[in-house]
């Protein structure tokens, strides 16, 4: 290093003042910087959108939890409400099957005074069911019913033994012939066959038409009043049925036209096609069914099975003093129920069944023959 040169020249500060120099970084914004942060700042517009979603999700949620406590409040009711209902039907059964047990060797005004005690509890029965089924499982539904309809054939059959028929004479044979030619005079297309008479006078406990092809067939009420009536094997047949029997069997039933007064029980339809059947009653329970139309009044939720294409309406058709017979099976014509279905082959829940439908207004059968 030269003498009397100065610090700052030297080739050995230089160096290191270079190599100790620090990278320049900006401390200080400018204003150009400012302004491009400024443009990426959210503004108020979009802080209100936020606030606005925040709102609504935390409203969707208080939503969805009163939601949920509502519906676990329902399915506690609905147990409980289930609960009384068994504990209460089940009660009333065992009472009605006491009185149906009771002595049968009484005079016959006890046992009147008894069967009709009976009877007017198996009709509350039943109105309590009826007014239960919004909250009643199919299961227990089911089985409440076929309680109910084995305590009404019971019934029935308590009844018989009290006040049993007359054996049968020839002087039956009588009221056939004038029956034929009262039938005659309201059409001249009625004809009353021999298996007619034979299920007349058959030792069975039915009545009714078996076995028959392209006929019309009627029976009075003089003969189905209080009666299990049967229809089996009919095939392109008219039947009307005017009275109150206190069930109806159908078998076997191919393009029929089947018109039935007010049963006070059930109706069992089973192997139908084809068909239009109309009738009143307590029950309905239809099996291995296609293409028929039902024109139903019902005072419980009718039931389908292994069924399809088959169709529903009220009830259209009437016919003399059928007022008489809607009193005798102890139904409510004010209450009607046709269009409530079970289909026990559709269980997807809140999905209606594509096996049965209703009838459009425009479609439905208003001019009946009797």
């Amino acid at each position: 290093m030269a003498v009397g040169g100065s610090i700052a020249e030297s080739p050995y500060y230089i160096g290191r003042r270079r190599r100790r120099r620090p990278t320049s970084v900006k401390t200080n914004p400018g204003r150009n910087d400012m302004a491009a942060m400024a443009d990426e700042t959210p503004g108020p517009e979009f802080a209100a959108q936020m606030q606005e979603r925040l709102l609504k999700r935390e409203q969707a949620r208080r939503e969805e939890a009163e939601r949920r406590k509502e519906a676990k409040g329902r399915q506690v009711v609905a147990e409980e409400t289930s609960d009384y209902f068994l504990t209460t039907f089940n009660s009333e059964r065992a009472a009605i099957e006491e009185l149906l047990t009771a002595d049968t060797e009484a005079d016959r005004a006890a046992v009147a005074g008894r069967l009709e005690e009976v009877t007017a509890k198996v009709t509350q029965l039943q109105k309590f069911l009826n007014d239960s089924i919004s909250f009643l499982n199919p299961h227990q539904l089911k089985r409440s019913q076929a309680t109910l309809i084995d305590l009404r054939n019971r019934l029935n059959e308590a009844k018989e033994k009290a006040h049993p028929k007359k054996k049968f004479a020839f002087r039956a044979r009588t009221k056939v012939a004038e029956k034929a030619e009262t039938l005659d005079s309201l059409d001249g297309s009625v004809t009353v066959t021999s298996q007619f008479t034979q299920v007349d006078s058959a030792a069975s406990s039915y009545c009714g038409f078996t076995n028959i092809s392209d006929e019309t067939l009627i029976k009075t009420r003089d003969e189905i009043q209080h009666q299990k009536v049967q229809l089996t094997h009919l095939t392109n047949c008219k039947v009307r049925l005017l009275g109150s029997p206190s069930s109806l069997h159908m078998k076997h039933i191919d393009n029929c036209e089947i018109l039935c007064g007010p049963v006070s029980s059930s109706v069992f339809v089973d192997h139908c096609r084809n068909s239009t059947l109309a009738f009143a009653c307590q029950q309905l329970r239809t099996h291995n069914t296609t293409d028929t139309q039902v024109y139903l009044h019902i005072t419980t939720r009718a039931i389908i099975e292994d069924s399809k294409d088959v169709s529903f309406a009220p009830l259209s058709w009437s016919y003399p003093n059928m007022e008489q017979d809607f009193e005798a099976a102890s139904l409510d014509p004010e209450k009607n129920n046709w269009n409530q279905v079970d289909d026990f082959n559709w269980l997807a829940a809140g999905t209606s069944s594509p096996n049965w439908s209703v009838i459009p207004e425009a479609e439905r059968r208003t001019d009946w023959e009797y």
